[in-house]
């Protein structure tokens, strides 16, 4: 039986709170997860030049979305917890990198691997410096992406990247907009990477049906509840969902088997009292 790896994406779930990161941590592994992801950007250089100096309504009152994005961004301070917590408890951590100084960040720490978001897999500068320096591998999304695009990005990783997931970018993305089939022509065009899905709908059919489509892992943002302030709690699944889907990603396995003929115990019997003798 293959494992399937389940990643839950805290990303900025956590709204800038330590604690809620922790609580989120926990939940995950309670809930069987096997790696949590966060997200890692250098505001400065994220930010679009015309959005720094907006304004923009947050729970901590009016600010810029430069200093916005800077009060919810983790440091070294937080890291460094969130490495000795996970630790502590037995579940591994990790982080999508957005620019080149979040790649070393995130690279001088014990992750299992290094994710580029879907929008940063045209950023040429990123993946070169990935491509040259990362010591982890590296796992890409496809959301926002054309063939082409994808096939470039693995063809400037070269023998880094490990892993791709599927992805759609919406939030929440829609049934009509997530193409499970096209997992297969991915397995089919990079057949010495692992191809997941990495989900933004609200449910989690589409992630149980991902795993019967043959996906090696499964990604999903996760919150402590939905209607959160910022981004991305609606397109995330709540700690209820989270355990429901990873009991169903563990039963799929079972399900799914070997890619082999296997008469069992159970059908022998059926086979004597139905079949007659040659």
């Amino acid at each position: 039986m293959n494992k399937i790896l389940v990643i839950g994406e805290i990303g900025i779930n956590h709204n800038g709170s330590l604690e809620t990161a922790i609580d989120l941590i926990n939940e995950c592994k309670n809930a069987g997860v096997d790696v949590v992801k966060f997200q890692k950007r250098n505001p400065d250089i994220c930010v679009p030049e015309d959005q720094k100096s907006k304004l923009r309504d947050t729970p901590w009152g009016k600010m810029s979305y430069l200093e916005y994005k800077k009060k919810i961004e983790f440091e070294q301070r937080e890291y460094n917890f969130i490495e000795a917590h996970c630790k502590k408890i037995g579940i591994q951590w990790t982080a999508s990198v957005w620019d080149i100084p979040s790649f070393h960040f995130i690279n001088s720490y014990n992750v299992p691997y290094i994710k580029i978001p879907s929008a940063c897999i045209t950023d040429k500068e990123l993946l070169s410096e990935m491509n040259k320096k990362s010591t982890k591998p590296i796992m890409i999304s496809t959301g926002m992406s054309t063939l082409e695009e994808v096939k470039q990005c693995v063809s400037l990783l070269e023998s880094k990247i490990d892993s791709m997931l599927l992805c759609n970018s919406s939030y929440p993305s829609d049934y009509f907009e997530i193409d499970l089939n096209a997992l297969s022509l991915l397995k089919d065009l990079f057949p010495s990477l692992k191809i997941g899905y990495s989900g933004h709908e609200t449910d989690i059919l589409p992630s149980v049906l991902a795993c019967g489509a043959g996906s090696q892992i499964i990604e999903r943002h996760v919150t402590l509840d939905k209607n959160m302030w910022g981004t991305d709690h609606k397109s995330s699944l709540d700690i209820p969902q989270l355990k429901e889907l990873v009991s169903n990603i563990r039963k799929a396995e079972i399900i799914m088997g070997e890619r082999k003929l296997v008469v069992y115990e159970k059908e022998k019997e059926m086979a004597k009292k139905l079949r007659k003798e040659n």
